[in-house]
């Protein structure tokens, strides 16, 4: 038993951990090499066409502070809300034998309340597009 500990403390010692700081440091290194490198030995020619906004190759027209539907962004977090549904579905469908009669349950359960959810939304008219 005397034995083991003094393996562990002859594993715990900073001279082990160097290689993980040189590794770490070479890293750091290249990355500011790299940088500094495209920097210095990049061109700088600074033109007009250079310098105004590029957004997909199409010309950018009026102004992009403009109000956008809160439509959009609520369809996105209610997909997001349902597909993380989806995935609370996958260990269930690994392990249905072994949850049996109470998993099949909870897992009722589980679509029910996701259920209640999804009608309150409906009824809200939070999918409405017609204005």
């Amino acid at each position: 038993m005397m034995n083991l500990l003094l393996q562990a403390a002859d594993l715990n010692k900073p001279m082990n951990y160097f290689p993980i700081a040189l590794q770490l440091a070479v890293a750091i290194g290249f990355v500011i090499v790299m940088v500094l490198g495209s920097y210095l030995l990049g061109p700088k020619r600074k033109t007009k066409d250079k310098l105004i906004n590029f957004e997909s190759g199409i010309p950018s027209v009026g102004n992009a502070r403009q109000p956008m539907g809160i439509k959009y962004f609520l369809v996105a977090i209610l997909f997001v809300l349902f597909d993380v549904e989806v995935i609370f579905f996958y260990p269930y469908a690994v392990n249905f034998k072994f949850l049996g009669k109470d998993g099949f349950i909870e897992v009722v359960l589980f679509v029910a309340f996701f259920l209640c959810g999804f009608i309150y939304i409906v009824k809200k008219g939070a999918l409405d597009w017609e204005d």
